[in-house]
């Protein structure tokens, strides 16, 4: 059974940080290209960063350089390092495994960035 557990979602001001960690399981993790979504309410979801198989990454142009996407793949985990948060950055925060046909989502975490 393929499982995708994000974890680490939470309030914090302007400015602060937080990690968000993705747990995968009933999958060849190594293989897949992992990611970072997320969608605010009345927006459509949008790619925040990939990391591919081979370790390249990307981001959206709005948290280059705030956001650090990893993978560790012997615990089968993405993080997303978020830094100089901003409320624009609010958002509920989907972990993405992809592989040609295979696109696996988890459940999702809220980040909320707010004074």
């Amino acid at each position: 059974q393929v499982q995708l557990v994000e974890s680490g979602g939470g309030l914090v001001q302007p400015g602060g940080s937080l990690r968000l960690s993705c747990a995968a399981s009933g999958f060849t993790f190594s293989i897949y290209h992992m990611g970072w979504y997320r969608q605010a309410p009345g927006k459509q979801r949008e790619l925040v960063a990939r990391i591919g198989n081979g370790g390249s990454t990307s981001y959206v142009d709005s948290v280059e350089g705030r956001f650090t996407i990893s993978r560790d793949n012997a615990k089968k985990t993405v993080d997303l390092q978020m830094n100089a948060l901003k409320p624009d950055d609010t958002a509920v925060y989907y972990c993405n495994g992809m592989l040609g046909s295979k696109d696996y989502w988890g459940q999702g975490t809220q980040v909320t960035v707010s004074s």
